[in-house]
């Protein structure tokens, strides 16, 4: 984990000052950890979704259900949710990310 960490802190772009660089690598490892947590979640909730399609039964029409009203109230709508949540703060803090790496 260590190694990981200095790895990845070696790939940085030494800033002027100490106090600076820092700031910079801390400022840098916060948001890596970020975007490593989103994208984690995302993933898990993605896996644990059940497939949208129903297979055969799709060939012959979808009919309404007491499912098919109330889905915006679902389990499945909530994880759909919190994915769209998750990959938005990835997408956020990755170009903060690339933001501070131009800098």
């Amino acid at each position: 984990m260590s190694d990981m960490m200095s790895f990845m802190s070696n790939l940085l772009v030494p800033a002027t000052s100490e106090a600076t660089y820092t700031a910079y690598r801390i400022v840098s490892l916060i948001l890596l950890l970020i975007m490593f947590v989103s994208a984690l979640v995302a993933i898990i909730i993605v896996l644990i979704q059940p497939g949208n399609s129903t297979g055969i039964d799709a060939l012959g029409g979808s009919s309404e259900t007491f499912f098919g009203k109330n889905k915006g109230r679902s389990l499945e709508s909530k994880m759909k949710r919190w994915t769209v949540i998750s990959l938005i703060v990835l997408a956020i803090f990755a170009v903060a990310f690339y933001v501070l790496q131009v800098w």
